[in-house]
């Protein structure tokens, strides 16, 4: 597979310079200064290109070009945002980038609420407590009916932390849930935002009375509409798994598990609609067979993300290291190198290790840490084209 590296544009703290010393070949980046639902012109797409193009590399992948939640949740501007969406695909096409990565999650796009959880070697992953969602959703977030929605161990919990958490901890808690993990994605909310519990309680209110059923139409719709635009110019649309992949905060979620994961294909059945295979989205939920969702669906598959998740008893899960956790990243590897040993690659999040905590990167995308599970995978990529016959290079040396 092409090794890839999601950047966050020519501010990042990682630069290109580092990125080609390290063995990536494809860049995984957006324009994230251009406000959603924005047209994305061919000269800011062409600019970026050129840049990534000048250290050696190339733009494999746009994540993300990102779906307006008025299209999420049918809004009446929903036909005007999709014809914006679908000239930023022609210009993307026509400045040579052909694969996308999306996502349909109402409001946010990932969640944790730990982003330095210490693993016993030192380091720190990303995390999601149960208990502590439930807690920011009930105490915090004050949502109606949110009680019903969590079971009986996991209130006892919250009221265990009621007595335990303070203003400090409140704080930090919204900080990690629906500001740090998405201010630096193009998501809803932005780091300076004043008042962000008011402002996601107005992004909730979008989809009140909207149906798992209701999102999945929805989504087939966006991709009814596009798909004309996809065929013409040849655009890869890959959707990437919920994360977590089960509901929360009483928003439906549909790409969570092979029966979603079939719908949505079986929808719109074309071949430029397809699957990010997100192994670690996928590994966070125990119902998933990671390694015979690979299977069936790798060739509707058109772009990887490597890593893996520890899921424990209680249904809390953590970022696992690339060669643990319940995604069997060897196998995985195995798999789509033998349908598809182009398609674009990335570690995705990493631990932080060795001072990165002190480097402002974005959560769970750290330099040495992904730098690390990127020699895992490099390594586990060259044994596995050796057993397949396939000839392994790595980048940057004499080519």
């Amino acid at each position: 597979m092409e090794r890839t590296w999601r950047w966050f544009g020519k501010n990042d703290k990682i630069t290109l310079a580092m990125l080609r010393q390290i063995g990536v070949q494809g860049i995984v980046t957006a324009l994230h200064d251009v406000p959603n639902g924005e047209v994305w012109t061919r000269e800011r797409i062409g600019d970026l290109r050129k840049y990534i193009e000048s250290y050696g590399l190339r733009w494999s992948v746009v994540e993300s070009l990102p779906v307006s939640e008025a299209i999420k949740y049918a809004g009446p501007e929903r036909d005007r945002l999709i014809d914006n969406y679908k000239e930023s695909l022609r210009n993307l096409a026509l400045e040579g980038i052909h694969t996308v990565c999306y996502n349909f999650m109402p409001v946010l796009d990932w969640a944790r609420t730990d982003l330095a959880h210490p693993n016993p070697n030192g380091t720190t992953n990303l995390y999601f407590s149960r208990a502590q969602f439930a807690y920011f959703d009930i105490c915090i977030l004050k949502r109606d009916g949110a009680e019903q929605d969590w079971s009986a161990d996991v209130l006892a919990e919250v009221e265990k932390l009621k007595q335990a958490m303070t203003a400090d901890d409140d704080h930090k808690l919204v900080e990690n849930i629906i500001v740090k993990t998405q201010g630096f994605v193009s998501g809803n909310i932005k780091e300076d935002d004043e008042h962000p519990v008011e402002l996601f309680r107005q992004l909730l209110s979008l989809y009140k009375g909207i149906t798992k059923e209701q999102l999945r139409e929805n989504l087939r719709y966006f991709l009814a509409a596009i798909m004309p635009t996809c065929d013409e110019y040849d655009m890869r649309m890959c959707v990437h798994p919920d994360d977590p992949p089960f509901p929360i905060l009483g928003l439906p979620r549909i790409v969570t598990c092979d029966e979603d994961i079939s719908w949505f294909l079986n929808a719109v059945d074309n071949s430029h609609n397809g699957l990010t295979f997100c192994a670690g989205s996928l590994s966070a939920g125990a119902h998933n067979d990671v390694v015979e969702l690979a299977r069936k669906y790798a060739g509707r598959t058109w772009f990887v993300h490597l890593r893996s998740c520890h899921v424990f008893p209680n249904g809390d899960f953590t970022e696992a290291s690339h060669l643990g956790g319940r995604a069997d990243v060897i196998e995985l590897a195995r798999i789509f190198e033998k349908t598809n040993p182009s398609l674009p690659m990335r570690v995705d999040h990493g631990m932080t290790m060795l001072g990165d905590e002190a480097r402002g990167y974005n959560a769970g995308y750290s330099f040495l840490g992904r730098m690390f599970a990127l020699g895992q995978v490099q390594g586990i990529l060259a044994t596995v084209d050796r057993e397949l016959g396939i000839d392994y290079k790595q980048p940057g040396f004499f080519e």
